[in-house]
């Protein structure tokens, strides 16, 4: 008899066992509780309480969670995943914030300084200080970059209104306007970069952009890079006594099929500091032992961070409890590790992570790929579980990832199996970059997500509209019939991927960028 045929079904182990006896298939249709349901509620309430204080990196709120999660996961028969004797469960992750500080320009027109004061520019930089000294200044026109000779020690000066918005799937601005092209041309070797905000953009928006704190893994790279933002009336004041005459001319200038990067004549000097702390946090990583380790392993993923307290005096509610993100997906992993534990043992070892630092750039899933427990190359699916339960039972599923790695037709068989519905097209990667599994795209590691909380648009748009990253994501607004399903569905991706005879392997590629 295997190790969990012995553990007494007692407690929270009789959900598991009605979990595990559910029809492929079956819904929460009967007017009893779901003793799924009520496990799942419980979590997310526990998770999402005033009590856990928004689930902050580096803070009670985040020895408060991991402290909870640590205890369920090892109550349920799992073991620690690090694979590190010093770091048992928890796996360090150390992060640097970074928030802008000072920021000066000065402008010369040959040895002329331009009175133009600081009201009207703003500087930022992406490392701890950066300096551009007297350097001359180039506008670029429409043109999206230039070459190397023609940027190289020079300040890139482009207009608002001449670079468009980068959008994603969605339709919604992925990046804001101009900043995308900025990147580029200090890629191709601008010294710096200076936009003119002449279109709806004001300095106002961008420095309230700006100034919000930036996050990395510590130990990254993360240069020196310079921007600078003007107003149009600072551009104008800089343009008069030249050559290229007022802002209106020199956006009809840059606008000519013909227009070649042109010298305004202008030399700046541009500086800017940034406030550094070092947030040390953790991921927590449990594993449920194969038979066969040897055979690869598969990945259940669900981030554990929120925002902590997000609001100030006199809101009623300060803080961002995370319910559906990501409390759900802390839940249903919990309850999946639970009924995977009371059944027969899998194939494959089966890791449970709970991710770090999602909310700050998917840094705990990037501190993951670099540091793996295993190699990455021995992981045949990773499955992702972020905000669930924002649809009653008897929805569609999404599959977010679609068409990017080779276990689509698996997933496919999993689902067809069930009776599920599945969502046409690939709309739903529209959300594919903003949670953990791109990361381990990015690394060819097959990573899906898959869920029926993106089925329904209508839905979808009120949350992120009303309740996304705001102190109303609470735990009574949850649909734990839909969260029920997705947990269902997970334990049959799970059990699917983790058996060598309906999954032999070895592990499918992601399908590089298009």
């Amino acid at each position: 008899m295997s190790r969990w045929g012995k553990r007494p079904m007692g407690g929270v182990a009789i959900v598991a066992a009605i979990l595990l006896a559910l029809p492929v298939g079956a819904t929460a249709a009967s007017k009893k509780p779901d003793p799924l349901e009520t496990a799942l509620r419980g979590h997310v309430e526990t998770l999402a309480s005033d009590a856990f204080l928004g689930r902050e990196p580096g803070t009670e709120g985040e020895t408060l969670t991991l402290r909870y999660l640590a205890r369920q996961w090892f109550d349920i028969g799992l073991e620690s995943g690090t694979n590190d004797p010093a770091n048992a469960w928890f796996a360090p992750v150390e992060l640097v914030e970074r928030v802008p500080d000072a920021s000066r320009a000065q402008f010369l027109r040959g040895k002329r300084r331009l009175p133009i004061g600081d009201a009207g520019v703003f500087v930022v930089t992406s490392g701890l200080r950066s300096l551009i000294e007297n350097a001359p200044v180039v506008y670029l026109g429409n043109a999206a970059t230039a070459g190397r000779t023609e940027l190289a020690g020079r300040i890139a000066l482009v207009l608002d209104s001449q670079s468009p918005p980068v959008v994603k799937g969605g339709g919604a601005e992925e990046n804001p306007r101009g900043e995308d092209r900025a990147g580029k041309l200090l890629d191709a070797g601008a010294a710096g970069v200076i936009t003119v905000l002449d279109s709806e953009r004001t300095l106002d928006a961008v420095i309230a952009r700006r100034k919000r704190a930036g996050y990395a893994l510590a130990g990254e790279v993360l240069g020196g890079d310079i921007e600078a933002f003007i107003t149009p009336q600072v551009a104008d004041a800089l343009l008069a006594g030249g050559t290229a005459g007022n802002l209106d001319a020199l956006r009809r200038a840059g606008a000519a099929p013909d227009f070649a990067p042109r010298p305004l004549g202008l030399n700046a000097t541009l500086e800017a500091t940034s406030r550094e702390t070092r947030i040390k946090t953790h991921n927590l990583i449990g594993k449920l032992e194969g038979r066969r380790s040897d055979l690869g392993a598969v990945l259940m993923v669900a981030h554990w961070d929120h925002f902590g307290q997000c609001a100030e005096p006199p809101a009623e509610h300060l803080v961002c409890n995370g319910a559906v993100d990501n409390a759900s997906g802390l839940a249903v992993i919990t309850e999946v590790a639970r009924a995977l534990s009371q059944g027969r043992p899998l194939d494959r070892d089966v890791y449970f992570v709970a991710t770090t630092g999602e909310e700050m750039g998917l840094l705990g899933a990037l501190a993951f790929t670099e540091n793996p427990p295993i190699p990455l190359d021995r992981i045949v699916a990773v499955l992702n579980v972020d905000s669930t339960g924002l649809v009653p039972a008897g929805m569609p599923v999404s599959v977010i990832g679609k068409g990017r790695t080779s276990i689509d037709g698996d997933v496919a068989r999993v689902l067809k199996a069930m009776k599920k519905k599945v969502v046409e097209g690939d709309g739903a990667n529209a959300f594919m970059r903003r949670q953990d599994s791109w990361v381990f795209l990015q690394h060819d590691v097959p990573a899906v997500m898959v869920s029926t909380s993106y089925s329904d648009p209508a839905r979808l748009e009120t949350f992120m509209d009303e309740r996304y990253h705001r102190t109303a994501d609470q735990a009574e607004l949850v649909q734990y019939g839909g969260m029920a399903e997705d947990a269902r569905i997970q334990l049959e991706l799970v059990r699917y991927f983790a058996d060598l005879k309906r999954y032999p392997g070895p592990a499918g590629k992601a399908v590089p960028n298009p």
